[in-house]
């Protein structure tokens, strides 16, 4: 090849198997959430919800990094579900106070198995999974630190 075109090679690029990796393992997920009525974005939002209980858009948005237009549409379907309750705050009515409801509480006991049916399909030995998960922090450290 001709000086130069390697670097251009969809195999030689960093960013393209990370976002096969994303990709199929959103499909994975989905595919395991799906008895439960949640997709992926869900289950992250129920994730962060069984960490910190009681929250509001602007805090899951920062967490997450999703924005408020894909966060609403998502916590209105939570919130049909019973998962979580989202009341207005009466000295900010647009700031809305998001807290886990004693049903999405309850979910996370059914739930317990998908993390585990992941890591079987990912098949990666303990201190691999935990090198990967530090290697993609880092990575996106990287990435946002000129966001700051």
């Amino acid at each position: 090849m001709r000086n130069g075109e390697e670097i251009l090679k969809l195999q030689n690029q960093l960013c393209f198997p990370i976002y096969l990796c994303a990709k199929e393992m959103t499909r994975k997920y989905n595919q395991i959430l799906k008895k439960f009525d949640l997709t992926y974005t869900q289950y992250i939002v129920m994730m962060y919800f069984w960490e910190v209980k009681t929250s509001n858009v602007k805090n899951l948005g920062k967490v997450l990094l999703l924005d408020s237009s894909t966060l609403t549409p998502l916590l209105k379907k939570l919130e049909q579900k019973g998962y979580i309750l989202r009341t207005k705050r009466e000295s900010d009515e647009r700031n809305l106070v998001i807290e886990l409801t004693r049903k999405g509480e309850n979910l996370k006991n059914k739930i317990k198995s998908v993390p585990l049916k992941m890591g079987s399909c990912v098949n990666l030995e303990e201190n691999e999974a935990k090198q990967m998960v530090l290697l993609a922090y880092k990575i996106l450290e990287n990435l946002r630190k000129d966001e700051e």
